[in-house]
């Protein structure tokens, strides 16, 4: 069970929650949604017990039991002795510490089969056996085969892997670790279509609580009993699943709207009726100001309104014209020791091609766009410029931002000269106010990539290659964002697995790994999307 009492948390003087009281009760499957910015990271910090300095909270969060927390950026190195997959899941029993101290008694046992060493490594190995370490790599690999993961992965660093090999292997950690509760923080970050469905089943076969943040509806619609909506400083708990919210809420906006003009009709036609009665007899004096009282009662109760979420729109700066032919990529190879990803890709891009690449993580979709943005040298082949293109990069994990800067410092400032014309420029991707002051690590993942996103707008970039621009945003954000650039009169080259994006994007081309085979866009392609 994890509970909240009277909180109340703040960051750079915005409320995200005042006084908020919440339950996630025993087995209760929970969604946490809002848009992206609303705070819904920052609460789970704050629930975690791991608040950032830069907040301020007061209230009371409370666990019975014990918990894993499944974060949206995975920890460098993992969280075991070595740093590969295999020791960062034993950490989630300890398994590792444990594995290395026993293996020591093993050897000191050995040299000396003393009855105190002999009862020592006896005792270690109990609690080895105990918590399940001669099953772990069994269990492992069911984990492994459910999520799509190749076993011999968890043998390799943590750092090399791509991002969904790497989410694979943080929830594999976090269902080997089998807590009481479960807090995760966008668990269907790059995962295919069958491992969602693996996970969806593994979380409704979970008999403990459940609190998730995620913009996968199809999660929140299978998975949960329970929303908690956090807008405009506050948490508004509804019964049943993602639809259901979605329907309750609308249903409660209505009611809450018909019941306040109701009451502002009242309140104007009592108004003017006592207004009327001013200055006559004694009689009418008194019944005025009965009235008065009336109007001042129904004001003090006045039905709260909730706001209706306006349609997310964004915009990106006409571009320079390119020549014909902004990009050629010729006999592109690239690889990683004795292991090739790419053997020999061709590309001709033509000016104004919007080009999905498509394929399942590990297959080079990243390696190609780090090749292509030129962060990233091919082992082989060539990559041409065409005259007039500007490149812009967008890579997956945001490592085009610089932490240490503002995000408003993160803006070229060679377009936008002034900070109000960089002000505008954030504020029409959503951030506005005291989040242009906010360094990028106080940002949401959503808020992260929509800096990212006002970078190329502010660097006035003719060919954008993007990797994953939608991660962590809001389902409104990922369609607007696919809108948005359908629109834009510049060359794009586009990792994603989010359909919904794709839809949105109009893609006039594909490109597919690991065939390496450049195509016509047609819809039937749409179903690759998600495989990943």
């Amino acid at each position: 069970m994890i509970t909240g009492e009277g909180l109340t948390i703040e960051i750079a003087g915005r409320k995200i929650l005042d006084g908020a009281n919440f339950m996630v009760g025993d087995g209760e499957k929970v969604g946490l949604v809002g848009k992206n910015g609303a705070g819904k990271s920052t609460l789970l910090s704050v629930v975690l017990g791991e608040p950032g300095a830069h907040l301020r909270h007061e209230g009371k969060v409370s666990f019975s039991g014990s918990y894993g927390f499944l974060p949206q950026v995975p920890v460098p190195g993992g969280l075991g002795l070595e740093p590969i997959g295999f020791s960062h899941v034993l950490s989630a029993r300890g398994l590792d510490v444990l594995d290395e101290q026993l293996n020591a008694a093993r050897d000191q046992m050995a040299k000396d089969p003393s009855e105190e060493n002999i009862n020592h490594f006896s005792d270690l190995e109990e609690r080895y056996r105990t918590l399940g370490g001669y099953e772990a790599e069994a269990t492992m690999a069911r984990l492994a085969d459910g999520l799509g993961l190749r076993q011999d992965l968890l043998f390799d660093d943590l750092d090399g892997l791509s991002g969904g090999q790497r989410r694979r292997v943080d929830l594999i950690r976090i269902l080997f670790q089998e807590p009481e509760a479960m807090v995760l923080d966008e668990p269907t970050n790059h995962l295919d279509l069958s491992a969602k469905r693996w996970l969806f089943d593994e979380i409704g076969r979970f008999s403990g609580s459940v609190l998730v943040i995620s913009h996968d509806l199809a999660l929140l619609d299978r998975s949960i009993d329970k929303v908690l909506a956090l807008a405009d400083g506050r948490l508004d708990e509804y019964k049943g699943n993602y639809t259901k919210f979605l329907q309750s809420r609308e249903l409660d906006i209505s009611q809450r709207e018909k019941a306040s003009a109701m009451e502002e009709k009242e309140i104007k036609r009592l108004s003017q009726l006592a207004d009327s009665m001013r200055g006559q007899t004694e009689k009418r004096a008194k019944t005025a100001k009965a009235l008065d009282r009336r109007v001042e009662r129904i004001q003090a109760n006045r039905t709260e309104t909730r706001k209706r979420e306006s349609k997310t729109t964004f915009k990106l700066p006409v571009p320079q014209r390119a020549g014909a032919v902004p990009m050629e990529i010729q006999d592109l190879a690239v690889a990683y020791g004795p292991k090739t990803i790419l053997k020999r890709t061709n590309l001709l891009v033509g000016r104004g091609d919007r080009v999905v690449v498509l394929g399942r993580n590990g297959v080079g979709k990243s390696s190609m766009l780090r090749c292509l943005a030129g962060v990233q040298a091919p082992t082989k082949g060539k990559i041409v410029l065409g005259a007039n293109t500007s490149v812009g990069y967008f890579a997956q994990e945001h490592e085009q931002i610089d932490p240490e800067l503002r995000a408003i410092d993160n803006l070229d400032d060679i377009v936008l000269k002034t900070d109000a014309e960089r002000r505008a420029l954030l504020g029409s991707f959503g951030l506005s106010g005291d989040k242009a002051d906010q360094l990028p690590g106080t940002l949401s993942g959503g808020e992260r990539a929509k800096l990212g996103l006002a970078m190329l707008a502010a660097g006035r970039n003719n060919l954008l290659l993007l990797d994953e621009p939608t991660n962590n945003l809001d389902p409104a954000s990922v369609v607007a964002v696919g809108e948005m650039l359908a629109r834009w009169e510049g060359t794009l080259v586009v990792v994603s697995h989010e359909r919904a994006f794709v839809e949105a994007l109009e893609p006039t081309h594909a490109v597919l790994l690991p065939q390496e085979f450049y195509d016509l866009w047609h819809d039937n392609y749409l179903d690759e999307v998600e495989q990943r």
